[in-house]
């Protein structure tokens, strides 16, 4: 049996919760391939500046590093809202993707037909909804120096720089065309060229690089108009590539395509360690409630067979189990209406419902 080691980072409020049901379906997924899968927990957030003072400890960072893949929870809450922005449990995560190099983020916008009803818009408008938001997430606005709020003639002024080179633009773009090559070979790269000079430098550099992929459609479209299209025709998008802040926004609002930002996996890879984590946040308000939908969590190990493990067919796995449970009514609080065909279950109990679904003999792809 092979053996592989992933690290855990629980984090804050859900996290814990949502990750443990995900790490129980994952060690059953893999190991379905011999592959079996040990795991170590760090605190990380939050709790660990509770425990050590910062957010994340070097000793966590190490691990991670040297881990085959990270699974991450959640972090952040309103207890830690009034701490110096070093010491909040979101710089812990802006440091463990530096760390890792983790400059690409993966985000499926996947409409499950049984959840066709959850979302705002109208089902002929979602069907056939099938878009991955590639996300440059190392660099921008979000890392870029100077960063700082000073005092300047009597006023207080507060500076953010966005910066992009060529070579990050560069890597995150073929992250980008390789995915589309395993797709409907489509990128539509999303800027602000009419605007910011490094959306200019993000245009020509996406273009330049685009005669490596002749088989791929490139096209181009500005930031407010995507987030208008997103709501109007989201099936006209295959993969959509962007920077780190507008990603940022965009992956949230198309989040809500699928009715719940409880239903959305990512992925943040690079050349090193990869890093999986749900989109959804600590939700601190059903913290310890056994309340949380577990399923962004359970599809982000999907995607951690499938990008660090090398083991796609249990990611397959894992996906069908979470479309044969929500075809067969169960619902978790956020994607639940109260229908008679509907079955409200706990964190616990979904998990449950998936691992069934996911042991069955029929269930193992060849």
């Amino acid at each position: 049996m092979t053996k592989k080691t992933i690290a855990l980072l629980p984090g804050d409020g859900i996290g814990p919760e949502v990750t443990s049901v995900a790490t129980s379906i994952l060690k059953a997924a893999c190991g379905a391939y011999d592959v079996e899968v040990e795991t170590e927990e760090f605190l990380f957030g939050g709790c660990s500046y509770d425990e050590h003072g910062e957010p994340v400890t070097e000793e966590t960072l190490d691990a991670c590093l040297n881990s085959d893949a990270v699974l991450l929870g959640a972090v952040g809450g309103p207890k830690w809202d009034d701490l110096l922005s070093e010491h909040r449990p979101e710089a812990a995560l802006l440091k463990l993707r530096k760390t890792l190099g983790t400059y690409t983020n993966l985000r499926p916008i996947k409409i499950y037909s049984a959840l066709m009803g959850a979302s705002s818009l109208k089902p002929e408008i979602l069907e056939g909804t099938d878009i991955l938001i590639v996300r440059e997430l190392t660099g921008g606005i979000y890392f870029g120096k100077p960063r700082h709020t000073k005092e300047v003639d009597g006023d207080v002024v507060a500076t953010d720089a966005m910066v992009y080179s060529k070579s990050e633009i560069e890597r995150v773009a073929r992250k980008a065309f390789e995915a589309a090559k395993k797709r409907n070979g489509r990128v539509c790269s999303v800027d602000k060229s009419n605007i910011l000079d490094t959306s200019r430098l993000w245009r020509k550099t996406v273009s330049e690089l685009s005669s490596d992929y002749p088989d791929i459609e490139l096209t181009h479209m500005l930031v407010d108009n995507c987030a208008m299209q997103l709501v109007r025709n989201p099936k006209q998008f295959d993969v959509i590539l962007t920077g780190n802040m507008f990603g940022d926004i965009l992956s949230d609002e198309a989040s809500m395509l699928t009715g719940s930002i409880g239903m959305l996996p990512s992925a943040s890879i690079g050349d090193k360690t990869g890093l999986y984590e749900p989109v959804h946040g600590s939700a601190p308000d059903i913290a310890g409630q056994n309340k949380a939908n577990p399923l962004a969590a359970i599809a982000s190990a999907a995607m951690l067979c499938r990008y660090s493990l090398d083991l796609s067919n249990a990611a397959k796995n894992i996906e069908t189990a979470i479309d044969e449970v929500l075809a067969a009514g169960y619902r978790s609080g956020d994607i639940y209406s109260g229908s008679d065909d509907e079955t409200l279950l706990s964190t616990e109990l979904m998990g449950e419902q998936v691992l069934k679904s996911l042991l069955k003999p029929e269930s193992v792809a060849e």
